[in-house]
């Protein structure tokens, strides 16, 4: 995946409010950004660091840009923007990189599925059956580690997700919880005990159930983005 339009360049002032950035651009213009993360962004973001945004030319939106990739207290770029990450897996799933999941027939997007009204993110048809995939996007790393951790805030909804897969494997029905792990330089990816320790725990129960976990990694840099390869996932 290409960024089209060009990514710019500036430097984070500061992230608040959730949704919105300020940023000094690489010409020294102050503005407001978007902010696309719902999450804490936690070890994601340093103040005075590098950022990549895109630009809207749409004269309707209030912001001009959105937050697409920075840099981390580590050194690594992290692609901050979520929305990417579905594309991301259904580019890979449509090129049959993600090996496991190669051989089916038909996809479709957010499938409304379960006891707790959830929509999956990927429902794959296969000549035998269906297999439901649920994405979750990655950018928790920590000093002296190369293994990524999910998530980097408390996610009730996470949960949830892994309890409407877990049904699922108990019925016979193929569950995948795959994790795209938008970090530079990560061999590795385990759940965030110390952030959410019932998502840890509710990861393995799944597991246990039947539900099969994934991860895979992305090749980043500011002009394009891309899954490139399997990562282990670590649950202890």
């Amino acid at each position: 995946m290409h960024f089209n339009p060009p990514l710019e360049e500036g430097r984070l002032l500061r992230r608040y409010k959730r949704f919105l950035a300020d940023i000094e651009t690489s010409t020294g213009e102050q503005i407001t950004i978007h902010c696309p993360n719902t999450g804490s962004m936690f070890n994601c973001m340093v103040e005075g660091g590098q950022v990549w945004f895109s630009r809207s030319s749409d004269p309707k939106r209030k912001l001009p840009g959105t937050w697409e990739i920075s840099e981390t207290p580590q050194g690594r770029l992290a692609c901050v923007n979520t929305a990417r990450a579905n594309p991301l897996v259904e580019e890979a799933l449509r090129a049959g990189v993600i090996s496991e999941l190669n051989g089916f027939t038909g996809l479709k997007r957010e499938v409304p599925y379960g006891e707790e009204r959830s929509r999956i993110d990927f429902r794959l048809e296969y000549p035998d059956g269906f297999a439901y995939v649920e994405v979750k996007s990655v950018t928790l790393g920590f000093d002296g580690t190369a293994v990524a951790a999910f998530p980097d805030a408390v996610t009730q909804r996470g949960a949830k997700h892994l309890r409407e897969l877990a049904s699922l494997a108990r019925q016979g029905v193929r569950a995948v919880q795959l994790y795209c792990v938008n970090l530079s330089g990560i061999d590795g990816v385990r759940p965030a005990e110390e952030i959410d320790r019932a998502y840890a725990d509710a990861l393995r129960a799944a597991v246990a159930e039947g539900v099969e976990v994934l991860a895979y990694g992305v090749y980043l840099d500011h002009e394009q983005v891309y899954i490139d390869r399997p990562l282990p996932v670590r649950l202890s």
